[in-house]
């Protein structure tokens, strides 16, 4: 492979298992990334919405198991049982009863976190408290926005555009910041990410929402572009805010649920904020359906 007689016979291996250790197992990451895409599919459009419901339940348990167990290491006790009976009450109501519900139950699940506290000695409650009410209105209310966005009769057509534009956005991103990335974005957050691989994700949001708002919904492209550049930020600012906590944690990855992503908060770390907003703007600029 022309390595130089004198190095080590081992170096060049020892290198390039560095590289590998340093980056994504791509593969796995295309596979896990096609399946979870098969699953949101064949739920969202299935005759039976519970079905999508049911895989949003599922992540807002493994989500709020991920961000639980994460910010134990900094010696934070989040009451888990309340958190997953509340986040799940949150996610359902949201989907029965509309965003009314959901920020009732939002209310309930901290109350419930509380009270749950109050059996354990004094020291520590307000840091545990308000790691608990951080995870609750992190992971199982943004994810019942999701909830909310399935609800109308053509909810399966809400949730592609919100989460194929998110989509965008992560692979704008990654082809922009590969091909002509070369000024840090907040090097002292996420060092990988560049001015100019925000604007390959801004660049292919905007195409993508003027693309689904005139193909799914019969709306304004311009309006579309509208909302597709709204989601970049909160995408941007979601992937931004988990490296954060991520790096205050002192861990790489949230957890090693999915191959070559590494915990299920890892890949909805863009989408969780993002939710209220494509629920917020979609009301706003597309008429729901009669009937």
């Amino acid at each position: 492979m022309g390595s130089v007689v004198s190095d080590p016979p081992t170096a060049p291996d020892s290198s390039r298992q560095q590289k590998r250790s340093a980056g994504r197992n791509l593969p796995a990451a295309i596979a896990v990334g096609l399946t979870l895409g098969a699953v949101i599919i064949g739920t969202v459009y299935s005759p039976y919405r519970w079905s999508f419901v049911l895989v949003l339940l599922a992540s807002a348990a493994f989500g709020t198991r991920e961000i639980v167990q994460a910010l134990r290491t900094l010696g934070a006790q989040p009451a888990m049982v309340p958190l997953l009976v509340g986040g799940a009450g949150m996610v359902a109501a949201a989907y029965e009863y509309g965003s009314t519900a959901l920020f009732l139950g939002l209310a309930l699940t901290v109350l419930g976190c509380l009270v749950w506290r109050l059996a354990d000695p004094a020291a520590g409650i307000v840091r545990d408290i308000s790691a608990s009410v951080f995870t609750a209105a992190y992971v199982p209310f943004l994810v019942g926005f999701a909830a909310l966005l399935t609800v109308p009769a053509d909810g399966p057509r809400r949730i592609t555009a919100f989460i194929a534009t998110v989509v965008c956005s992560d692979v704008g991103g990654y082809a922009a910041g590969v091909l002509f990335g070369k000024h840090p974005m907040a090097p002292s957050i996420s060092p990988k990410k560049s001015w100019e691989g925000f604007a390959g994700s801004a660049l292919a949001c905007a195409g993508a929402g003027a693309i689904f708002f005139t193909t799914l919904f019969h709306a304004s492209p311009l309006l579309g572009a509208g909302y597709g550049l709204a989601v970049v930020a909160s995408a941007t600012l979601g992937d931004l805010g988990e490296s954060m906590v991520k790096r205050d944690i002192g861990i790489k990855d949230m957890g090693s649920l999915l191959p070559g992503h590494g915990g299920l908060m890892d890949r909805l770390d863009s989408l969780l904020p993002t939710a209220p907003i494509a629920w917020l703007l979609l009301t706003a600029f597309v008429p729901l359906p009669h009937g």
